[in-house]
Formats: C-alpha cells, structure tokens, sequence
C-alpha cells in the first residue's frame, strides 16, 4: 500500500503543478494556482500519515518506508525549486567559473536538505519501532541518504577546486572589450542607449565661417 501511495502521489504532484500553472498563465486565477500548488505538501502529509500507520499497525520496516522517506525528503528539498522552475522560463544557470560552482554548491545544499529530512524521518521511524523489530531496512536506507548527498557533494566541490573554463573567444556575461581608436578607446560588445532627454554632447571640433552665413568645421 505504502509503494502505490508514493507512486500515487508522486502524479498527483505533477498533475496538481499541471493545473497551477494552467490556472496562472493560461486562465489568469491566480488565487486559484495558490490553492492548487498549495495542495502539494497535503500530499506528503499524507504519505507520511500513511506510512506511520503502517508501522504502528506492526507492519515490518522494509524499503518502501525508507522510500517514502527519501521521497519525503526531496520533495521537501526540491519541490518549490521544482514548482519555481516551468513558466515563465527561468534563466539558464552558469556554465562556467564561479557562478557555476555557486549554483552547483546551492544544488548541493538542497540536496543536504534532503538527505537530512530522510534521515530524521527515518530515524523516528527506528524509535518508533524500537528493539522489537528489525530495522535493518531502515538504516539502510539512511546510509543510501548520506552517500547520495556525499557524492553530489564532491561533485560540486569539482566545481569549485576546478571550474569550468569558457572557451577562447566567447565573452562573459555583460562583459567586452576594449578597442583603441583614432577618436579615442571605447568598450566593444557593449551596447549604451542614450536616456531620454539627455542632450549631445557638444563639439570642440574649430569651426570657420566660409562668408555664406554657414559655419563648417575647420
């Protein structure tokens, strides 16, 4: 029961985002989208309702508790994140140098986040069932939490001790280059608009009368 229930709402969770996001950008209710994406953490309330029931039933602890639990955990750690992230698209994250470890670093956090709300789940889970049973299950399922966050976390250390480099050529965001002229070094790549209003600058160019009432430019 508990392993339907996950798979139960694992799409009602994306059937609920569906209809949140239609209700905001497509039909403009947007009470309407707050109501229906707030309706996702009732989901894992009842999961996690759900699965205490089980154990206190006398059900033994076996994977799909731990699974629940991991699940649990992600969707606490990634479902706004997730919600956030479909229309209007987001930004496309760094690819390159710091900004890219930086983002991978708040990944990472995320994903100790879940990685710890599994493992408090989990662990409530052992006490809750004390020595009587077999808990083997459950601790493993612990360990899996803190490997997965140990191993996103080297990755994103990578990052960090080594970040990437961007190619030869191809210029950072908002970044350009300086070019020397014969009127003077301005910046390339860049585009400046002039603000409303604002008058030219005037010339100091010498300027000659030529006897027609018309003044030229030395």
């Amino acid at each position: 029961m508990v392993v339907a229930l996950i798979i139960a709402c694992e799409v009602g969770f994306w059937v609920l985002l569906a209809l949140g996001l239609g209700a905001r950008y497509l039909l403009r209710w947007r009470r309407t989208s707050v109501v229906l994406l707030l309706c996702e953490p009732v989901l894992e309330l009842v999961l996690f309702a759900v699965t205490a029931w089980d154990l206190k039933n006398g059900a033994e602890p076996g994977w799909e508790h731990g699974l629940a639990a991991l699940y649990l955990g992600y969707t606490v750690a990634y479902g706004h994140y997730t919600i956030r992230s479909p229309p209007p698209p987001p930004a496309k994250p760094p690819r390159y140098g710091m900004p890219r470890a930086r983002h991978e670093g708040a990944l990472w956090l995320r994903t100790l986040l879940a990685a710890a709300v599994a493992g408090a789940l989990l662990q409530g889970a052992v006490w809750y069932v004390g020595d009587g049973g077999d808990v083997s299950s459950l601790r493993s399922f612990q360990w899996t939490a803190l490997r997965v966050a140990a191993i996103h976390g080297v990755i994103a250390l990578t990052y960090l001790l080594w970040p990437k480099k961007a190619p030869q050529g191809a210029p950072g965001p908002g970044a350009g280059t300086f070019a020397h002229t014969p009127t003077g070094t301005h910046l390339e790549g860049t585009r400046f608009e002039k603000a409303p209003g604002t008058a030219r600058p005037a010339t100091t160019e010498p300027q000659t009368n030529d006897g027609t009432g018309t003044r030229r430019s030395a």
